[in-house]
């Protein structure tokens, strides 16, 4: 039977299913689903079509209660807070009030945030009339991360209406931050941060602080508002991080799921943060799932999943968690600090902090990048160094890898316009936000269903191949040595223990660029190594 659906190439994902020997079907899937037929739009400018994954998934009854009882436990979990941390000429960067908080309490003591200032005040802010950082907080009870984003200016101290006795500096120079459990509406909190914290300053009386007590109360309407919204609204556009990384694009993604030590750095804050939030972004839902990111001691998302046991039609949300996503990169052992100053360093270095992704405006950890990152990705000269051995050869593209990231990166290449770059410049589908997203969605379930395929075949390599339809190994294409890498991981090993053995009947385990060798492909691969 086929049924064929209206295509919708925004919220479309391509969704094929084989009909397999009764001996291939998922123990837990109660009812086979019946097969769909793929339809394809129509091919543009010569290139491949764009491909859609049609998802008739759902969540059932209690799987749809949980996540509201999920929801309204997140939502209680904690008001947002705002402060006010200023740079005193004699004792540095420090917390100057708290709004928000309860009456007599000091969220900074109660939580060990001594490195709150440092992180809200970013080395190099000086320089700018306004620059944002966003970073993690550990909270102690109940213990999970929190994050912050900061807004920090500056005013020439002649200006101010009452000048303090202890203003001695010809600058002004704070930071508004705001603290939440909700880093995935964070793209409407900067927007609001933005417009307040210049209103307050335009004031000229940091005094009185009634726009920030007012913004305070607004925050949790704010939070509310942005519920059912999409996460990855960041600010960097996913166009802007391929446009400047190119192929590497998908050497960074493939090299963060090893759980490696990422170092981003870069002398503006703003931007040196957006890209690894544009970076994580590409594993769906990841960015509601960061409640272990500030601390590598902290376990509580593998001690609380469980394994889905049903998969029914219309959702795509269903797809994802019966596939396994998102991938855990920051469960124990690991860390997430989009912005980490030089005070953070022994966290870094601690044998107990075995992955992380954190950037630094800090020229002193050029200095020492073999020590504190295996990968080193320079925003300010637009380079890629990959300091670990093993990972460089591990993170080496394969032939169908190539080809399917060199034609995303021609595709936005030739939609792309420098006036906005954020858009196509025909406002088409094709190189939109929402075209890459689904790209590197398929990518990455293609990728997890070859896998289970690669290990379902070697646990039953003495029985009689009953897959016909299949051909070798499609792991293959996605890089032996990456696949085998991958394969030693955490998030690996979290991934394979809570998801069934034969997701390969759910998408096909198979490259979405398959195929043999030709002439453009070695051109493709000379150009790699001779091209920067």
């Amino acid at each position: 039977m086929t049924i064929r659906l209206k295509w919708n190439p925004v919220h479309a994902l391509r969704f094929r299913h084989r009909q397999p020997m009764a001996s291939r079907r998922p123990a837990r899937l109660k009812q086979r689903q019946p097969s769909f037929s793929p339809y394809l739009p129509p091919p543009f400018d010569g290139r491949p079509p764009i491909r859609c994954i049609l998802c008739p998934l759902n969540i059932d009854g209690a799987e749809r209660e949980r996540g509201k009882e999920n929801d309204m436990a997140a939502q209680a979990l904690l008001n947002p807070l705002v402060c006010v941390v200023d740079f005193h000429h004699a004792r540095g960067p420090e917390v100057e009030t708290w709004i928000g908080a309860p009456e007599g309490s000091d969220p900074a003591i109660d939580n060990d945030w001594s490195l709150l200032p440092f992180m809200a005040l970013s080395d190099g802010a000086h320089a700018s009339s306004e620059d944002y950082s966003y970073f993690t907080l550990r909270q102690t009870q109940p213990a999970t991360s929190l994050f912050g984003i900061s807004c920090t200016r500056q005013l020439d101290a002649s200006k101010l209406i009452d000048r303090p006795a202890d203003v001695t500096r010809s600058t002004v120079q704070k930071a508004v931050v705001v603290i939440s459990d909700r880093p995935q509406c964070f793209g409407a909190v900067k927007a609001q941060l933005g417009v307040v914290v210049a209103a307050w300053f335009a004031q000229r009386d940091f005094t009185d602080i009634d726009i920030l007590q007012r913004f305070q109360e607004s925050l949790p309407q704010l939070l509310k508002n942005q519920e059912g919204q999409v996460d990855h609204y960041f600010g960097i556009s996913l166009r802007e991080f391929i446009h400047e990384f190119k192929w590497q694009t998908l050497v960074l993604f493939k090299c963060a799921l090893l759980q490696p030590k990422v170092l981003f750095f870069g002398s503006h804050c703003e931007r040196l943060c957006m890209m690894q939030f544009a970076l994580i972004s590409l594993i769906p839902g990841l960015i509601r799932h960061l409640q272990d990111a500030a601390d590598p001691k902290f376990n509580s998302c593998e001690e609380n999943i469980v394994m889905p046991t049903s998969l029914k039609t219309s959702e795509r949300a269903s797809l994802l968690a019966y596939m396994g996503l998102p991938l855990q990169l920051f469960g124990k052992g690991s860390l997430f600090g989009p912005y980490t100053p030089l005070q953070q360093l022994d966290m870094l270095a601690d044998q107990d902090t075995k992955s992380y992704i954190v950037g630094s405006t800090n020229s002193l950890l050029l200095q020492q990048k073999d020590r504190y990152s295996d990968i080193l990705i320079n925003l300010d000269d637009h380079s890629v160094n990959i300091t670990s051995a093993s990972l460089r050869q591990a993170s080496i593209l394969s032939t169908p890898d190539r080809r399917w990231i060199d034609f995303l990166t021609q595709t936005i290449h030739d939609t792309w316009d420098e006036a906005d770059p954020a858009r196509p410049k025909d406002h088409g589908y094709a190189g939109s936000e929402e075209f890459i997203r689904m790209q590197f969605e398929e990518y990455l379930l293609a990728m997890l269903s070859s896998v289970k395929y690669k290990i379902y075949m070697e646990k039953n390599a003495h029985k009689e191949n009953s897959m016909a339809d299949i051909e070798g190994d499609p792991a293959s294409e996605f890089s032996n040595d990456w696949v085998n890498a991958w394969m030693e991981t955490e998030n690996f090993r979290i991934w394979d223990k809570f998801t069934d053995s034969h997701l390969f009947d759910i998408v096909d385990p198979k490259h979405p660029c398959s195929g043999g060798l030709s002439i453009e492909d070695v051109q493709r691969r000379l150009a790699q190594y001779v091209l920067p």
